[in-house]
């Protein structure tokens, strides 16, 4: 009886990979900017404090803090309810301008949204 010889299962993987080029897991030029950012609101703070999107952009904010907090724009284009740990609150950038912001609970702490 002829005794079969299997490759192990990491070298399988790496010839895959190979097989497909560095390049196929690379963004290409054409691929669009991703339509969302993420902003935790920990330890009394926006992280990151400034942001730059292009226009179009969702910024969904986090409350990861242990109390709550809220999300209020200085030009009172948006606002949020009183987010308690875990939720969200969501607004679409369209145009461009810097859009400055505060925890409408906790008024030091602030940040900002650059839609370019």
């Amino acid at each position: 009886m002829k005794k079969t010889r299997f490759l192990p299962f990491w070298i399988v993987m790496f010839l895959f990979v190979l097989s497909f080029g560095a390049n196929s897991f690379a963004a290409s030029p054409d691929q669009k900017p991703a339509s969302e950012v993420v902003v935790k609101i920990d330890n009394f703070s926006f992280s990151p404090a400034t942001i730059t999107v292009p226009a179009g952009t969702t910024v969904r904010w986090t409350n990861n803090d242990d109390i709550p907090h809220s999300v209020v724009s200085d030009n009172k284009l948006f606002k949020s309810k009183a987010l308690d740990t875990d939720e969200q609150f969501t607004y679409k950038f369209d145009q461009p301008g810097t859009y400055s912001y505060f925890c409408g609970l906790h008024p030091k702490m602030t940040a900002k949204v650059v839609v370019q």
